[in-house]
């Protein structure tokens, strides 16, 4: 049976120009290539646009963690592809881009800032090792790397009342120009990033560097990402299990970075699809003034092999109150 989306495609064909004009953009999977965009296996999407207009996916290899040594990126002249890769864009083992991290390679961010882009990811067991393991900094002159570490060892090295040093996400704030460090297993935290981009910066209330807790009141998981909207901070997480069906995305608002976040709901979701399931652990690319696209791991339906997660791209689409719309899978 056709999905939702198949079947509007048909009918848009159909329609006279001029009606199907009338259609608002963000109500279609205009100009997106087939999902999913790259045949490997491959988890939690970071993309971003460059300045020079090009688009950069980094992703984790999702094979098992120990095999885990490096970062790919693919690169597209537009959201919709075509989609090149690049492999090894950070390879400690190859290159001896780190002094600390080999292993449990994941979530990668990446921000360009001043002309030169800075990689923060995860590395070498960030739930059973403190210090020898967490988040870690790279920078390179370029978006495909190859990217070397800026420290000898992680700028976030440990647990922070519970919150395992791992999924960060580097959120910049367009109305105060400041930079944020995000990240948490279990719970959520967050620091402020000084000018060099590879420490923290001390909050102007009290003079410390302390991360905060940002963690929403009920289902947080792992995964957090910020994004800020027409005055309202938007926190979202993925629940569930990372290899399963149910992996999911959830979010919450608040009109301060700091919260409180009160969990609105689901808005990523194997819901009834006939696509795919398991959706999660995404980024967001802004493009004009208001379009959205949501980039996300998923599985594809009936393989039960945990490590078996693909790259989507799809419309992120906020209702006439601000609310965020179920993403609809293609």
């Amino acid at each position: 049976m056709a999905s939702t989306l198949q079947r509007l495609g048909v009918l848009l064909l159909a329609l006279p120009s001029t009606l199907a004009a009338s259609i608002p953009l963000s109500r279609r999977q205009q100009d997106l290539a087939p999902n999913p965009i790259d045949p490997g296996w491959y988890a939690d999407p970071d993309a971003i646009r460059t300045s020079n207009g090009t688009y950069f996916i980094y992703a984790t290899l999702s094979i098992a963690f120990d095999e885990q040594t490096s970062f790919d990126a693919l690169s597209a002249p537009s959201i919709g592809g075509p989609w090149t890769k690049h492999p090894a864009v950070f390879a400690p083992l190859v290159n001896n881009a780190s002094q600390w991290a080999n292993r449990w390679l994941w979530a990668p961010c990446t921000v360009e800032r001043d002309g030169k882009f800075w990689f923060y990811y995860t590395a070498n067991d960030p739930i059973d090792y403190e210090d020898t393991a967490g988040i870690g900094v790279a920078a390179a002159d370029a978006p495909e790397g190859p990217f070397i570490d800026v420290l000898p060892g992680p700028l976030i090295g440990k647990r922070y009342a519970g919150a395992n040093a791992m999924d960060q996400q580097v959120f910049h704030d367009p109305d105060d120009d400041e930079w944020y460090l995000i990240w948490g297993g279990s719970f959520a935290r967050i620091a402020r990033l000084a000018d060099d981009m590879a420490s923290l910066a001390a909050w102007e209330d009290d003079g410390t560097t302390d991360p905060r807790d940002i963690t929403p009141d009920q289902g947080y998981g792992e995964g957090p990402y910020m994004l800020k909207r027409n005055g309202w901070y938007y926190f979202m997480w993925s629940e569930g299990g990372y290899g399963t069906p149910d992996y999911r995305v959830a979010y919450a608002r608040s009109e301060s970075l700091l919260g409180p976040f009160v969990r609105k709901g689901l808005f990523l979701d194997k819901g009834n699809s006939t696509v795919a399931d398991g959706p999660g652990h995404h980024s967001i690319i802004k493009e004009g003034e208001d379009e959205y696209y949501i980039v996300y791991h998923r599985r594809i339906l009936g393989d039960d092999v945990a490590d078996h997660r693909v790259l989507a791209v799809d419309r992120l689409v906020f209702d006439e109150d601000g609310w965020i719309e179920p993403v609809v899978m293609h």
